[in-house]
C-alpha cells in the first residue's frame, strides 16, 4: 500500500469492515479488547450519559463536584497498585501536565519512541535512530555526571510498532547518590500487559531511590477518551494543583461510570484476546516472520509486502510510514478480541501461503 492508497470508510472498523460495499477482515487499530464495539459496555455508557449527560463542561477545581471521579481515581490507582491516580481529557494532555509540572526539578533523559506528548518542547526530541540498549547504555553514564541530585527519565513501557517488551533491569544499575523519576508511557500496556491487565505498574519493582510515575492514555484497550496519571500521592497532590488540570475540561464523566462497571467486561474480552493471541501464533508455519512477545496482540514484520498481499484477499493490516513520511512503513498484524476462531483461519492460511510464494524462502 502506498501513501496514495489510503482506504475510507464511514464505519466504526470491528473485527471487520466494509469499503465500496465489500466486507474485509480488519487487523489494524489499537482497540485492542474491542471495548468501542463491545454491546454491554455501551448500554453502560448510555446509562453513564443519561446520568452526566453528554460531557461535564466544568473544571475540576469548581465548587461542584461529580463523584465519579474520585471513584475512577481510587479504582485506578488500586487496580495498578499506586499510591493515587489522577484522570484527564486525553493522555496527551495527562502528558503535558506531567512534564511541565516536574520541569525544573532536574535534567530529563528521552529514550527514543518517546511520545511528543511527554515532550516540553521539539527539542527534547529524542535520537530516534538510536535502539533501547544503546541508549540504556548511554544513559547509565551520562546520569553520573547529571547536574544536580534529582534526574528524571522519560521512556515507553514497550514498543508498539516494532512489538518489542522493554526490560527494566538497568535500573539497579543507576547511581544511588542521585535521585530519580522515572516516568513511564503505557498507553499500548494498560489493558492487555501486567496483572490482569493493569500495565506496567502492576508488576515494575524499582529501586528505592527511584519514585516510578505512569502516565497512559486509556484510549486503546481500554476505550475511553481519558489519559490517566499514577505515582505517589504527593506528586498527584501537585498535579492537582497545575493550571492545566484546573484549567482543562475533564474525562467525560459517563465514560468513567461505564468504565467503573465494566471489570468483567475488560476481563473476558482480554481473556478472548489470549485465546486469539494464542491460536494465531499455533497456526503459522514460519512464526519468524513476525516479532512480537508473549500475550501481545502486536505482530511486526519486515515483509512490508505482505500488506498489499492481504489486501488483494480483502484483509486490512497496518502498515504506514513511521516516524516521517520519508521512512519506510512499518508494518504488522494487530489482533483484537473480537476475532472469531474462522477470521484467525482466514488469516493465518493466507499468511501461511505467503510465505509459501515462490522466491519468498
Amino acid at each position: 500500500m502506498t501513501d496514495t492508497d489510503r482506504l475510507y470508510t464511514d464505519h466504526l472498523p470491528g473485527r471487520t469492515l466494509t469499503i465500496d460495499g465489500e466486507e474485509y477482515l480488519f487487523c489494524s487499530g489499537t482497540s485492542y479488547l474491542g471495548i468501542a464495539c463491545n454491546e454491554q459496555f455501551r448500554q453502560h455508557l448510555i446509562e453513564g450519559i443519561s446520568r452526566y449527560g453528554t460531557n461535564y463542561s466544568s473544571s475540576r477545581n469548581s465548587n461542584l463536584q461529580l463523584a465519579v471521579f474520585e471513584e475512577a481515581e481510587e479504582y485506578l490507582a488500586s487496580y495498578t497498585g499506586s499510591e493515587a491516580a489522577l484522570t484527564m481529557s486525553s493522555g496527551y494532555l495527562a502528558g503535558q501536565t506531567l512534564v511541565q509540572a516536574l520541569q525544573g526539578q532536574g535534567p530529563l533523559f528521552y529514550a527514543p519512541g518517546t511520545h511528543p506528548a511527554l515532550w516540553r518542547t521539539v527539542a527534547d526530541a529524542p535520537d530516534a535512530a538510536l535502539g533501547y540498549d544503546a541508549w540504556v547504555a548511554k544513559l547509565l553514564q551520562e546520569v553520573k555526571s547529571a547536574a544536580g541530585p534529582h534526574v528524571l527519565i522519560v521512556c515507553n513501557s514497550l514498543d508498539p510498532l516494532l512489538a518489542r517488551e522493554y526490560h527494566f533491569s538497568w535500573l539497579s544499575a543507576l547511581p544511588e547518590d542521585k535521585r530519580f523519576t522515572l516516568i513511564i508511557d503505557d498507553s499500548h500496556g494498560i489493558g492487555v500487559t501486567g496483572k490482569n491487565g493493569a500495565g506496567i505498574s502492576s508488576v515494575l519493582q524499582v529501586p528505592e531511590h527511584v519514585r516510578l510515575i505512569v502516565i497512559s492514555s486509556l484510549g486503546k484497550a481500554c476505550g475511553i477518551p481519558a489519559g490517566v496519571i499514577t505515582g505517589d500521592k504527593q506528586t498527584i497532590e501537585q498535579l492537582k494543583a497545575s493550571s492545566y488540570f484546573g484549567g482543562a475540561s475533564p474525562a467525560i464523566p459517563a465514560y468513567l461510570y461505564a468504565f467503573l462497571r465494566s471489570t468483567l467486561i475488560f476481563q473476558e474480552a482480554r481473556e478472548r484476546l489470549y485465546g486469539n493471541i494464542r491460536s494465531f501464533r499455533e497456526q503459522l508455519l514460519h512464526p519468524d516472520l513476525f516479532n512480537t512477545f508473549d500475550n501481545y496482540p502486536v505482530f511486526n514484520t519486515r515483509q512490508g509486502e505482505l500488506c498489499a498481499y492481504l489486501l488483494a484477499h480483502k484483509v486490512l493490516i497496518s502498515s504506514f510510514r513511521y516516524p516521517t513520511p520519508v521512512d519506510e512503513p512499518i508494518t504488522r498484524v494487530i489482533l483484537n478480541s473480537l476475532h472469531t476462531q474462522e477470521d484467525l483461519e482466514r488469516l493465518t492460511s493466507l499468511i501461511n501461503q505467503f510465505e509459501e510464494v515462490p522466491g519468498r524462502q
